[in-house]
This record gives structure tokens, C-alpha cells and sequence, in this order.
């Protein structure tokens, strides 16, 4: 005889509507705001917009604010060549250490730099500016390798664009406070014609590079580190220093690193731009330049940012979309400036900033600076979109850096000569620009982002799991019941 059971332990047959995931949105899980993605942020921002953000408002005056840009271009030279071997073996450094404590270490060498310039310029100081080059190059190298990582790994993965941009934004303003701050120490008459920044300038540039240290100890480390999105910041750091340093050995020889070398090197190979300023401008001309010129970078740090970030179009297609702009945009940017360096190099003019060729000679800086930081943000954009492993985002961020900065010392090398018209600079960046363009288009057609890639096997998972929902359905409700409680958890 079948048992009869009471009305109200008869389970509820489930409807179509029942089994279907809730609309509505999960629960946010509060955070703590200074761990928060935003936060992080802003930290690593305001030691980018203190440290090397006021070093570039200094050389973006040209040659460091000196008279003359040889010894500068010496010392520069020095900085780039240790950063390059730091950035390079900075990565394992930082996965060993922590990114908080290679922040702090990539602050510290920064106000030594400039206290070396400010010796230079009042005392006529000559080693002084060789120890802080040391001190900088050490300090920058170890930066670099921790700032991109951590600039493009916290986020997530969506909103690396815009997090991006915010770092820039922060790095740029240091130039921009910067070069506030030399125009309104050096806008004189007596500053009309060549010549040197005053001492005030350095000792003001000093005080605020030493105030980056304490801020970067407010860096989060990674695993503290609060997405909105709840995901975590994956960090699969190596056991020990050899296993990194194997490790960035294969990171270094993969395809698409040995295929984007040329344009590590050409992206910021152009350091005529100091010489171009020094020998073609007065004190205050190359003054007015250095805090206008950075607008120009932040909108162009804001277009391909968007670009980047923009969701109407693929991962991939906005990479090979912003590969082509920066293309064009250094086509216009090369043309132009050869144009107007070789009716510069036949008149030798000195221009104030009240003179009617100021805007011409201004424009050839600008274009060179903005093609520069598209490319850059693009750069840094592809390799963010390689891996989500923290660790290797670092090793990616130091090679790309470290062989920039490599770029950088040679360059510095080549304009500590009086070259006549920067023939030969020039002509080195430009031949450097044309080789690097096919194999950086081929590592752009091989590239897979993480995130097509991700959303691929999500898209396999997905069919896979509806041809078995609709096998089972021929076996009853209660398979299917089973199986959409799982597929909404996943």
C-alpha cells in the first residue's frame, strides 16, 4: 500500500522560471577603501608624479635645465644603462621582495639626482651629478619594474585602460606642477636668452621627490588587494631567485619578446628633443615648453586610453586599430620634424617665446612627445593583455623597460656630441622607427589576449554544458534540476 504523505512535505515541482540564475545583482562584499584598486592607484600615481614625473619636468626643460646639454646627456646616459639591467632584473627582484618594498627602493635615488643638478648649477659640481646618475639608475630601474606591473596587474582586467590612464595622468603631472613651478621661477626678461634655470628650481624639486618615499610604503601588497569585481590578484611568484632568473630567461627568448625588441629600443630612442630645446630656445622658452608640452601627452595618454578601453570592438581589434594610429601618428610626427631641423640647422635661429617661429619649433616637440606616449601606452597595453599571472607581468614589464632604457643610454651617448643638425640621432631614431615596424605588426597578428582566449573556453564550457542539458532533458525534470544549479555557481 503506498504511503500517503501530507500535502505540506510534497515538494514544489520547479517551473522553467524557477531554475533560471537570479537577475539580480550579487551582493557587493564591502571593501576596505585602502586597499581598493583605486586607491592603489592613486598611490602608485603620486610616487610616479613625484619621483620620475618630476625628473622629466627637469629634462623636459632640456639638458636638466642646464646651459648646456653634454654633461646632462653624460649623466642620463648612466642613469639609463644601470636602469636597463635593473628593469631587466628587476622583475625576479620585486617577486622576491614584494612590490611594496621595490616601490620604496625605486623612490629613494630620485631627490639624490637632483641634488646632484642643484650642486652642478650653483657650485659648478661635476662628480656630484655622477653619483646621483648612479643612485637614479639603481633606484629608476627597480621602479620600473614595479610600477607597470602593478599599475596593470591590480585592476581588473576591463578596466586596465583606465587605470592606466589614471597612473599617466598622476606621472604626467609631475612635469606639469613641474614646469609650472621652473615658468614661474624663470619667466624674466633677463631669461629670454640661453642660458641656465635658477638653483631655486632644484631645491624645490628635492624637497617634493623625498616625500614619494614615505607614500609608496602605503602600497598594498597584491594579495591584499581589493577588486570590485571580487577576483583576485593572481601572483604565482617562482621558489627562489634562480627559478626566477630561469624564469626570466624564458620569458625574454618567448616569440613574441624577441619580435617587439626593435620597437623597445625605437619607442624612446628619440633624446634629441633636450639638445633640439637647449641649442634653438632661451631659459624661458624651453620653460613655457616644458609645462604646455605635457598637456599635449595627457591627451594623447587619454585618446589611446579610450581606445584601448573601448568595449564595442575586440581585445584584438583595438590593439592592431591603435598599432595603426601610432603608426600614423609617428609618420606626421617624423616628417614634420625633419622638415623644420633642417631650416633650423641652415639659420641657427634662438627663439624667445614671444617670436613668430616659437610655435613652429614648439609643434616639433609636441608631435615628437605625443607619437611617444601613444606608442607607450600601447606597448604597455599589449603586453597587460599577454598574461594574468602578476609574476609574469613583471618579468614582461622590466624586459619591455629595461630594454627601453638600454634604447635610452645609447641615445643619451650619441647627443653628448655636437652633431650638426642632430644628423645623426635623428637619422639613427628614424632608421630605428622604419626596422621596428614589420616585426611589431607580425607580434600584433600572432597575439592572442588573455582575455580572447579566456572568453573561448568559457564559450566551449557553455556549449558543452547546454548539448548535455539537452540530452538530459529526455530523462526527466529532475536531471535538468541538477544541472542548472551548477551552471549558475560556475
Amino acid at each position: 500500500m503506498p504511503e500517503i504523505v501530507p500535502a505540506d512535505k510534497i515538494p514544489k515541482l520547479q517551473t522553467h522560471d524557477d531554475v533560471l540564475p537570479s537577475t539580480e545583482p550579487a551582493p557587493r562584499v564591502r571593501r576596505t577603501w585602502y586597499h581598493t584598486t583605486l586607491w592603489n592607484a592613486c598611490v602608485i600615481g603620486m610616487v610616479g608624479f613625484m619621483a620620475p614625473g618630476l625628473w622629466n619636468a627637469m629634462n623636459s626643460l632640456g639638458a636638466g635645465g642646464a646651459r648646456e646639454p653634454y654633461l646632462v646627456n653624460a649623466a642620463n646616459a648612466l642613469v639609463f644603462g644601470i636602469m636597463g639591467f635593473l628593469c631587466l632584473f628587476g622583475g625576479p627582484i620585486a617577486n622576491r621582495i614584494g612590490l611594496s618594498w621595490t616601490l620604496v627602493l625605486g623612490a629613494v635615488g630620485y631627490p639624490v639626482y637632483s641634488a646632484g643638478l642643484y650642486c652642478n648649477n650653483r657650485f659648478g659640481n661635476v662628480w656630484f651629478v655622477l653619483v646621483g646618475a648612479v643612485a637614479c639608475g639603481f633606484s629608476a630601474g627597480l621602479f620600473w619594474a614595479s610600477e607597470g606591473a602593478i599599475a596593470l596587474g591590480y585592476p581588473e582586467p576591463e578596466k586596465r585602460g583606465r587605470y592606466m590612464n589614471i597612473w599617466l595622468w598622476f606621472r604626467t603631472g609631475g612635469p606639469l606642477v613641474g614646469g609650472a613651478i621652473v615658468l614661474a621661477l624663470n619667466n624674466s626678461e633677463d631669461k629670454k636668452a640661453r642660458g641656465a634655470v635658477g638653483y631655486q628650481t632644484y631645491l624645490v624639486f628635492v624637497a617634493l621627490q623625498c616625500l614619494s618615499v614615505p607614500v609608496a610604503l602605503l602600497l598594498s601588497p597584491p594579495e591584499k588587494v581589493q577588486r570590485a569585481d571580487g577576483s583576485k590578484v593572481i601572483v604565482k611568484a617562482e621558489k627562489s631567485f634562480k627559478a626566477e632568473f630561469v624564469a626570466l630567461g624564458k620569458a625574454s627568448m618567448q616569440r613574441k619578446i624577441l619580435l617587439l625588441l626593435p620597437i623597445f629600443w625605437a619607442s624612446y630612442f628619440n633624446q634629441y628633443s633636450g639638445n633640439f630645446q637647449s641649442i634653438y630656445f632661451g631659459v624661458r622658452a624651453r620653460a613655457l615648453i616644458g609645462f604646455v608640452s605635457n598637456f599635449g601627452t595627457l591627451l594623447s595618454s587619454q585618446l589611446i586610453s579610450t581606445w584601448l578601453d573601448y568595449k564595442r570592438f575586440s581585445v584584438k581589434k583595438r590593439i592592431e586599430y591603435g598599432f595603426y594610429y601610432c603608426v600614423v601618428l609617428h609618420i606626421i610626427a617624423w616628417v614634420y620634424g625633419w622638415v623644420i631641423q633642417e631650416k633650423y640647422t641652415r639659420s641657427n635661429p634662438v627663439f624667445d617665446w614671444t617670436d613668430s617661429g616659437f610655435t613652429e619649433g614648439f609643434f616639433v616637440l609636441l608631435l615628437w612627445d605625443f607619437a611617444r606616449q601613444a606608442m607607450q601606452n600601447w606597448l604597455y597595453y599589449f603586453l597587460s593583455t599577454s598574461t594574468e599571472n602578476m609574476s609574469e607581468l613583471t618579468r614582461y614589464c622590466g624586459i619591455l623597460r629595461g630594454q627601453e632604457s638600454f634604447g635610452q643610454a645609447v641615445a643619451f651617448g650619441l647627443n653628448t656630441q655636437k652633431w650638426k643638425g642632430g644628423r645623426v640621432p635623428l637619422g639613427v631614431t628614424t632608421v630605428l622607427l622604419v626596422l621596428a615596424a614589420f616585426p611589431t605588426w607580425k607580434a600584433m597578428t600572432e597575439h592572442t589576449p588573455v582575455e580572447s582566449a579566456d572568453s573561448k573556453a568559457t564559450g566551449t564550457a557553455e556549449l558543452s554544458d547546454t548539448d548535455s542539458q539537452k540530452g538530459s532533458s529526455e530523462d526527466g525534470v529532475a536531471e535538468t534540476i541538477v544541472q542548472q544549479p551548477n551552471k549558475a555557481a560556475a
